[in-house]
């Protein structure tokens, strides 16, 4: 099995374009069957994107591995979460109840990424209140062409606009009940795990970008040291502090990198340089909750300590 390090360093640079989001998961897999990890698959997949917004396709599938293992190597799938009141738990008012004929779930999903096109959907669903009043949350699991569910494509989004997004209503829709707590264990550490894997894929579209535009040496080293610290997270525990801490210097230190090679660009091919300028705020997406993440990580280890100090 290849190293990735070797694998970023070594790969050709394929040079066809990627024409729809179909082409890009195909050469996704071609990487996946390369790697165990989704982190490394992660990796490969974005040095082997054309454009950022494929770059994310492939952090975005290989995080929902990483939560749901066993999930099908093969298949699209779309987390659909966010509802009108947004994703807080409080928030979700899809329903999942037990019926005669078994699980089944009741609901709109108002932001579903790749809901058009995914194949499989993992939908967050309340079961009802608790003692203390507070949202109940299970995750259930549906094909994408079962009775019920209806998805409606919502308007491109102005950076990445090759990844869609889709409104799911669903309707008495059959489900598999995935095990544990939808937001402990579903929720909650996505938005840790796809923020690992989603960096992971930028910096496998990068260090492509730099082999591809001839930048220096010590570049490509400093893309790869920051390839190994998003490897060495401790994404088994993506809940655990240290991880959010960890993962805080790691954004520091790539968005450091970025402003580096700021002045490289110039060297790159004009439609590569053009799409960078244009998904770019992709990067920035979910930044406040990270930070609220990495301040609350401090607080839990350091009592008292200010996060600036």
């Amino acid at each position: 099995m290849d190293s990735v390090l070797d694998y970023l360093l070594t790969e050709h640079v394929a040079a066809t374009p990627l024409d729809d989001v179909a082409a890009a998961w195909t050469r996704h897999r071609v990487a996946a069957n390369r790697f165990d990890k989704p982190v490394d698959v992660a990796l490969a997949g974005g040095f082997g994107a054309d454009r950022l917004g494929y770059a994310f396709l492939s952090g975005y599938q290989e995080a929902l591995r990483a939560l749901i293992p066993d999930l099908p190597a093969d298949e699209l799938v779309a987390l659909c979460a966010t509802e009108a009141g947004g994703g807080h738990p409080s928030a979700i008012e899809t329903t999942l109840r037990e019926d005669l004929g078994g699980p089944r779930l009741n609901g709109t999903k108002t932001f579903a990424t790749l809901g058009m096109l995914a194949q499989r959907l993992v939908v967050i669903a309340s079961v009802g209140a608790d003692a203390s009043g507070r949202n109940r949350l299970r995750a259930g699991m549906v094909a994408a062409g079962e009775a019920g569910v209806q998805v409606t494509s919502l308007p491109a989004t102005a950076f990445a606009p090759e990844i869609p997004h889709a409104v799911v209503t669903l309707t008495d829709v059959a489900a598999v009940v995935l095990p544990g707590d939808g937001y402990v264990e579903y929720l909650k550490p996505f938005r840790t795990i796809e923020d690992v894997h989603v960096l992971a894929a930028a910096l496998g579209w990068l260090v492509r970008v730099a082999r591809a535009s001839s930048w220096p040496r010590p570049v490509v080293q400093q893309l790869l040291t920051a390839v190994a610290a998003v490897r060495g997270l401790d994404i088994d525990a993506p809940s655990s502090p240290g991880v959010h801490v960890a993962l805080g210097g790691a954004f520091a230190y790539f968005g450091q990198l970025l402003a580096e090679v700021d002045s490289l660009w110039p060297s790159v091919d004009s439609v590569t340089r053009q799409r960078w300028e244009r998904d770019r705020p992709l990067l920035a997406v979910a930044g406040r909750v990270r930070d609220q993440r990495l301040a609350t990580a401090w607080r839990s280890v350091l009592p008292g300590l200010d996060q600036a100090d």
